[in-house]
């Protein structure tokens, strides 16, 4: 069974805060929170898959640091980088030096721009993936909606979209509520995911 852990304020939260300082204000403030902004979604998607075999810690720690390095994950400035930003970027101590993944962020770039291109937005088209039903919270890594939504992206052509790291980006932009009963955020992330207004295909 999960555990909770004492916040700032003494009130229960996600036993995995407790790993360090800075989760605290992300777990409270972000996760699990439902986005509709396709520039947010584009970069927790990138940075979710820069986290691949790494920690979440990792990246969060060096987040200032990709926003600048990846033009803020403006997906249409990001879909013009050359080799040249590809060597750049592999010289900025900032970030994971990954050729492959930063070569993945251009990439998916260009796949974005498709993807609105035919569905309007990134929103409306990952929010048709929403779980019709909750999980028991934090008891998976995955789930058949990460399998899908995974799978339809690399049939697109994106790279570093497994199905774990899709599940993390879900979790995180607020398509599930993975907060634990007991967490004092799960309340305020139910409401606002009750008051959210799910964007649409125009497909």
């Amino acid at each position: 069974m999960m555990k909770t852990v004492a916040g700032p304020d003494g009130k229960p939260r996600c036993g995995w805060c407790s790993n360090v300082e800075a989760f605290f204000p992300y777990h409270d403030n972000e996760w699990g929170y439902p986005v509709a902004d396709d520039r947010t979604l584009f970069e927790k998607l990138c940075l979710e898959s820069f986290q691949s075999g790494l920690s979440w810690r990792t990246i969060l720690t060096k987040r200032e640091n990709f926003r600048r390095a990846f033009r803020y994950f403006d997906f249409n400035q990001v879909a013009e980088f050359t080799e040249q930003d590809v060597e750049r970027l592999l010289q900025d101590e900032g970030i994971v030096r990954h050729r492959g993944k930063i070569e993945a962020v251009i990439n998916n770039a260009k796949r974005a721009q498709e993807l609105v291109a035919r569905e309007g937005s990134i929103a409306a088209y990952v929010w048709q993936f929403e779980p019709l039903k909750e999980c028991a919270a934090q008891s998976q890594t995955t789930s058949d909606e990460s399998v899908a939504l995974a799978k339809a992206l690399k049939k697109q052509g994106w790279k570093f979209v497994g199905p774990t790291t899709v599940f993390a980006f879900m979790q995180a932009m607020g398509l599930v509520n993975d907060h634990l009963e007991a967490c004092v955020m799960r309340n305020k992330v139910a409401q606002a995911r009750a008051e959210f207004k799910r964007p649409k295909s125009r497909t």
